[in-house]
């Protein structure tokens, strides 16, 4: 199995605490090659994450990807989001020709059960497996060339055909459709994988990339937003509420804030403990702010509609923020 992170210096900590648990939970696995494409990772993070590899009996390599900016040919605004989101773009030419399959994971994962059977998922023709996610909203669809009908995939958990990416040139895709959308889009990364890919994408159970968020929607109110939404099987959707294999703590409600009410946070917590950034300080915040957040997350659960009203009124507004910016 090979699996692929990237981060800055900022995420470190959140990398430490997905690694972990990610080794933790695959012991049996015969083989589990690590790479870490590095922005600036300091040598103290380095030699940490090195540890929890050596740990677990398991080679961990860090690749150096210096200043992305200097890998894009035209101007690129990720409208507030760091660069670093960018980098899954380059895994084709980062990783040896070996990797002939690659898992890539956002450092804010927290793996909760062997990834034997999504490492093995069927891809078919595909480029890549992701997660669908019902929630984006229309416009940003509507600016990578979605029509409502199609689906829209969080790449936050990414299974790729490294030879079909390299095959196919994927990388000069995914450049050549960004810079059409003159380097700048709402979600960068994954904006770009979707128009690039459309129609390339295997949708994967959503238990292998569960937003955090998600336990408190309905699989009718998702359906409703997003009607394609409905090749996934409502009992897939209880079921990843249950018995997550992958969390992904998306939204603001992040186990790493003070004041942070999030559901799964204890999970967080519990791999931070054990990492070499155990007892490290969560980072400043609200919090009212954080029970306003919470209290829109029961709001959701009890009245869906509240929810859309929050979104459309704020959502979009940062959206349009962006777009001026």
């Amino acid at each position: 199995m090979n699996v692929v992170y990237a981060s800055n210096d900022g995420y470190a900590r959140h990398l430490g605490v997905s690694l972990y648990s990610l080794l933790d939970h695959n012991k049996e696995a015969e083989e589990i090659q690590i790479y870490i494409l590095s922005m600036g990772l300091s040598e103290e993070s380095k030699k940490r994450l090195l540890s929890i590899g050596n740990q677990f009996k398991r080679h961990v390599t860090v690749i150096e990807l210096g200043d992305l900016k200097e890998r894009f040919p035209y101007e690129v605004d990720t409208g507030g989001f760091d660069l670093s989101i960018m980098a899954r773009l380059f895994v084709g030419e980062m990783l040896p020709e070996t990797a002939e399959r690659v898992l890539y994971l956002d450092c804010d994962t927290v793996v909760c059960a062997s990834l034997k059977r999504l490492w093995e998922s069927n891809l078919d023709s595909n480029m890549v497996g992701a997660v669908m996610e019902p929630t984006i909203y229309s416009s940003v669809k509507e600016t990578i060339g979605l029509s409502p009908e199609d689906p829209y995939f969080n790449s936050g958990v990414l299974l790729i055909d490294m030879k079909r990416w390299r095959g196919e040139h994927a990388q000069k895709l995914l450049m050549d459709f960004y810079s059409s959308k003159g380097g700048k889009l709402f979600a960068g990364d994954q904006d770009t994988i979707n128009g690039a890919f459309k129609g390339r994408i295997k949708p994967l159970p959503p238990r292998y990339n569960f937003f955090t968020n998600y336990r408190y929607f309905h699989y009718s109110h998702l359906t409703r937003l997003s009607p394609v939404y409905k090749t996934i099987p409502e009992k897939s959707f209880k079921e990843a509420k249950k018995h997550p294999v992958i969390l992904h703590f998306m939204g603001d409600e992040r186990p790493w804030k003070q004041w942070n009410l999030n559901h799964y946070r204890n999970i967080y917590d519990h791999y931070l403990s054990l990492t070499p950034w155990a007892g490290a300080p969560k980072e400043k915040g609200s919090r009212f702010y954080m029970v306003l957040y919470h209290l829109m997350d029961y709001a959701t659960f009890l009245c869906p509609p509240i929810r859309d009203l929050i979104s459309r009124r704020f959502g979009m507004q940062m959206i349009n923020s962006r777009k001026g910016s």
